[in-house]
């Protein structure tokens, strides 16, 4: 399993269109990724391709959040998903 650590950059945190932008991409790829606050339980972690989980989870401005996958690719997905949070979309 592949695991990286992303900061959420947006100022409105991961809602609305940021969480919009972030779902479409991992929606796209051919992998299951999660995503979970860090330091939260591995098995409650929510699919980070449904808007729906996203907003839900409810990560704010500079909370830290933890992407999971597996498979052929997980490394470059997973850092092309950060480089996506670490972005301020809202500044845009």
């Amino acid at each position: 399993m592949t695991e990286r650590n992303a900061t959420i950059a947006s100022r409105v945190g991961l809602h609305a269109r940021p969480a919009a932008i972030f779902a479409e991409a991992a929606g796209e790829l051919d992998l299951e990724i999660t995503i979970a606050r860090l330091g939260e339980p591995e098995d409650e972690a929510m699919d980070a391709a449904s808007i729906l989980s996203l907003m839900s989870l409810g990560a704010s401005h500079g909370e830290v959040v933890v992407l999971r996958a597996e498979g052929e690719g997980a490394d470059a997905a997973l850092d092309r998903l950060v480089q996506i949070l670490e972005t301020d979309h809202d500044a845009e």
